[in-house]
């Protein structure tokens, strides 16, 4: 049996702030053609850690690799290969929701009439047609994470990473995506999704990892790091969190 090919591969990543370290030579790998998803307390370096892997923050130690390729060697390369939907995506706030699109599609490259197919598919799919002609600026939040989702897509990537993809979403899009993202996996491609909801980790991810205080708790197949319980009491326990709250807010008592 060969080698498992690995979609990305994060090995000894550190990054401080002023004289804070908020990741500890964390590794990860995620295998190819699976949906990941990664998961941790609030503060606990995920977003950060998210931004190395995608090279939108270079980490003071440690390497990145997108299918084998050296994230900050060979950053054209690697990042062909990469859709990357970031917590905060700073957007042209004065172009329109096809603007953006057909703009980052020909820096891409893709000729004109591919990117206008293209842009036309995505913005009927996720529910933005009708936006079209309204510039990003007042677009709501929900609909920045789609034309978000929508720019991550546009290039044909081997690898999707995004960074809560489905805040701010109404019940509908998120359905919508759902299904765009398992459908992605389910014809090669490869997700990693970073989320609070553990109800959805648990439903769309067959690999997760918990990061806690900048390092990788646990990681592995979902049942594996879940054990017998949910994903949800796994959580609470790796990150040392249970019972917490014991007394206080008496005020609140009737």
């Amino acid at each position: 049996m060969g080698l498992m090919e690995l979609a990305l591969e994060l090995d000894e990543l550190r990054m401080s702030f002023a004289d804070r370290t908020v990741v500890h030579g964390l590794g990860l790998q995620v295998p190819s053609g699976t949906f990941f998803g990664l998961v941790g307390p609030n503060g606990a370096g995920k977003t950060t850690s998210l931004s190395m892997a995608t090279g939108l923050l270079r980490p003071d130690a440690g390497t990145v690799r997108v299918f084998g390729v050296d994230l900050w060697r060979d950053p054209a390369r690697a990042k062909a290969m990469l859709g990357v939907l970031p917590d905060d995506l700073a957007l042209p706030e004065r172009l329109t929701g096809r603007e953006v699109l057909t703009y980052l599609g020909l820096l891409y490259g893709l000729t004109e009439q591919v990117v206008a197919e293209r842009a036309q598919e995505l913005l009927v799919l996720l529910g933005l047609l009708e936006a079209e002609r309204t510039p990003v600026a007042g677009y709501s939040a929900g609909m920045r994470k789609k034309i978000g989702l929508a720019t991550a897509l546009l290039h044909g990537p081997r690898l999707l990473v995004l960074d809560e993809p489905f805040e701010a979403v109404d019940p509908i899009s998120a359905a919508t995506i759902r299904t765009i993202l398992r459908r992605f996996v389910d014809t090669g491609g490869s997700v990693v999704v970073s989320s609070h909801e553990m109800a959805l980790v648990e439903r769309l991810c067959e690999h997760v990892a918990v990061i806690v205080d900048g390092r990788v708790a646990a990681a592995g197949p979902l049942q594996e790091v879940r054990g017998a319980g949910s994903l949800d009491e796994a959580f609470i326990r790796l990150s040392g969190a249970e019972n917490t709250v014991t007394e206080g807010l008496s005020w609140l008592s009737s």
